[in-house]
């Protein structure tokens, strides 16, 4: 792939300078011309050396799970009226997709934004191992007062998974499949309702 230097020769336009050398009759334009691509060249060259591209990484799994969309906040009926079939006192399953989107500069010695060894290994602690083939409500004490719907396991899957990457590595976005028809995005971002005064 030809670089941004390959098409700022310098060299060439040096070589074809049309200056009188006899006569010391003027620089051409040609050779201003030879100065300011040779600096463009040289720019190109130190933004290479001195920076890293930036790359996004998205990595899939799925695992097994059952639910039971209940507020402890509401009253029964609240419940019933909200949440519908899915407030069903035994509960119901699905199977999950999760997506983790990770961002960060693409090493120069390994070509890589994260080993995906290690984005495997950790998303099976922070995914599989704590909520796959696991009843969320019961197994999985961060659901014990906070209703287990597809959003708030996103946000706890985003807690989660965050504190074990790289310091160069950022989180970029969680996305999970609850259905074919159900997804939702979260990208850490949160909301602080106004202050009542």
């Amino acid at each position: 792939m030809a670089t941004k230097a390959e098409f700022y020769p310098a060299k060439r336009y040096k070589t074809n300078d049309h200056s009188n050398s006899e006569t010391g009759a003027g620089h051409s334009s040609l050779s201003r011309a030879a100065y300011v691509d040779s600096s463009i060249a040289d720019d190109v060259k130190t933004s290479e050396v001195n920076s890293n591209p930036i790359c996004y990484l998205t990595r899939a799994e799925t695992f097994s799970a059952c639910h039971r969309l209940h507020s402890n906040q509401l009253s029964d009926e609240e419940n019933v009226k909200i949440f519908g079939k899915c407030n069903n006192l035994n509960g119901h399953g699905h199977n999950y997709k999760v997506e983790v989107t990770v961002r960060g500069p693409v090493s120069p010695s390994t070509g890589m934004v994260i080993n995906l060894s290690d984005l495997k290994k950790f998303m099976k602690h922070a995914i599989m191992d704590t909520m796959d083939h696991k009843h969320l409500d019961l197994d999985v004490s961060y659901f014990k007062d906070i209703v287990s719907t597809t959003e708030n396991l996103a946000v706890f899957i985003w807690k989660s998974l965050s504190p074990l990457l790289p310091a160069e590595v950022q989180l970029h976005e969680v996305k999970v499949h609850e259905t074919e028809k159900n997804i939702v995005v979260y990208r850490g971002e949160e909301y602080y309702p106004p202050m009542c005064n």
